[in-house]
């Protein structure tokens, strides 16, 4: 196969990935801030690391991923202290939630999902190291980062640091620091504020050394890959970078992939316009998660992702579409023998999959050489030239697609009563009282007696299922 080409903000260009340690991918991807629920164009960032990882793995590399969970800043420690409840019991919610809609949206477990309060000696040591090569200074019990003494600063994100003057809001520090560009590693506590005793003082890890920290402590002092949100590129990952490296002497990730942003309806995702969703949200709405996963992969994520409910209702049809396409490969009978023809169709369609994927993961490409195969297939099937034996290897295909989408189970209805928001006769009937209404559905229309017929097709709609009459006379029931 070809090489994987990663378009790598460092660089500004398409490079091919080959990882430090042959065979063996390790990989950070920056996780949620667990004071609220995540959003939907966190989730575009979260399944766009998904579609990353499941692409490695599909292509034989063993994987070594760490996701962190910022449990700890700002907002988290205010929002827990107008609680009236520690900070562990505030995110414990959040994080709960974050991992439920991750399962709802087959978003992969990273092999270690690490929250950064349980790294504080680690921040603590990094910061000592730091300490030891005159980088840092303190101030008002607060430890910052000098980054006049790291020349490189800047080459992730191209920022013009002459453009940021003394006073300058570079972030949301509310700390003394001798010049704008200075970042804190350290921070002293408020009056009522939690923070943690350390060797170092009292506080509590600034943002930026809590990634770095983590990072190198499960993967090394250089990784294969660094991702998040195009908005981390400055100031955090730029932070992450001048942390590690000063630190180590050596890079500290080869390459960083950055998802876009995502807007809802050609405008700002924001509480204050209503259109400001989360995962649960859409799925009170009616939304499956199969529906939105599928959407949010289908643009590539290096370009801005419009949401919109119009691509959704689309999302949802390719979804139905690709699911009626494996039914019939699996149910409908064809004519015995095999196509030379069909399966070097098949297989085009499969590297056309893959060089989509290769090409810094266009999904968009890898989805067209999917649907094409779904319409050429569909039509021999309609013109009695697909074959018995073409199938088992068409169903191949669509396994390997599924290998990165993961939306061909039809398991909606039950992601949702695991998050208790499926209509609750939908769990009650169970499949083997749906088998037997269906037969008897199927005898009451053998006999011509089509107002039974639809008097049990009826009933079974308002019990949540979906009846569909395929050409060969079978029927196929799905739960809403």
């Amino acid at each position: 196969m070809a090489d994987i080409l990663l378009e790598n903000t460092l660089s500004g260009r398409k490079e091919p990935f080959v990882p430090l340690h042959p065979g063996e991918v390790r990989m950070y991807t920056c996780g949620p801030t667990v004071y609220d629920s995540a959003h939907i164009g966190n989730f575009r960032t979260f399944v766009f690391q998904d579609v990353l990882r499941r692409f490695l793995l599909l292509r034989g590399y063993k994987m070594l991923h760490v996701m962190n969970l910022t449990d700890v800043d700002d907002r988290i420690i205010q929002n827990a202290a107008a609680a009236g409840i520690s900070i562990g019991d505030y995110t414990a919610t959040h994080i709960k939630t974050f991992l439920e809609d991750m399962e709802a949206l087959n978003i992969e477990r990273p092999e270690f999902l690490i929250r950064a309060t349980e790294h504080i000696e680690d921040m603590v040591a990094l910061i000592e190291r730091l300490a030891t090569k005159t980088i840092t200074y303190t101030s008002e019990g607060s430890i910052y980062y000098r980054i006049a003494k790291f020349p490189r600063y800047g080459k992730l994100s191209k920022i013009d640091l002459a453009g940021i003057q003394p006073g300058a809001r570079v972030e949301l520090d509310r700390y003394e620091k001798n010049d704008a560009r200075d970042f804190a590693l350290w921070k002293a506590p408020k009056p009522g504020e939690h923070f943690w005793q350390t060797r170092i003082g009292p506080g509590r890890p600034g943002w930026h050394i809590e990634c770095s920290a983590m990072a190198m402590k499960y993967l090394g002092e250089t990784i294969d890959i660094h991702t998040g949100g195009v908005d981390l590129a400055f100031p955090h990952h730029e932070n992450e970078i001048a942390q590690s490296e000063a630190a180590t002497g050596k890079p500290f990730a080869r390459f960083w992939l950055h998802a876009e942003h995502l807007i809802v309806e050609g405008e700002k995702m924001s509480k204050s316009l209503g259109n400001f969703f989360t995962l649960r949200d859409l799925f009170a709405k009616g939304y499956k998660p199969s529906t939105i996963r599928f959407l949010l992969a289908s643009v590539p994520y290096r370009r801005q992702f419009n949401f919109t409910f119009d691509s959704l209702q689309q999302a949802a049809s390719s979804v139905e579409r690709l699911r009626n396409f494996v039914y019939r490969l699996q149910n409908e009978k064809f004519p015995a023998g095999q196509s030379p023809e069909m399966a070097a169709r098949i297989q085009q369609s499969e590297d056309d999959f893959h060089h989509g994927l290769e090409d810094d993961l266009n999904t968009a490409q890898a989805l067209a050489a999917v649907f094409d195969l779904v319409r050429d297939v569909n039509t021999a099937i309609d013109q009695k030239k697909f074959h018995a034996g073409d199938a088992p290897r068409a169903l191949i295909a669509m396994t390997i697609f599924d290998a990165i989408f993961a939306v061909l189970p039809d398991d909606d209805a039950e992601k949702l009563r695991a998050l208790g928001l499926a209509a609750p006769e939908a769990a009650q009937i169970a499949d083997a009282e749906i088998e037997s209404l269906v037969a008897e559905r199927q005898a009451a229309r053998k006999r011509r007696d089509f107002a039974a017929a639809d008097g049990i097709r009826a009933q079974l709609d308002e019990r949540g299922i979906i009846l569909e009459d395929t050409k060969d006379g079978t029927v196929r029931w799905k739960r809403k």
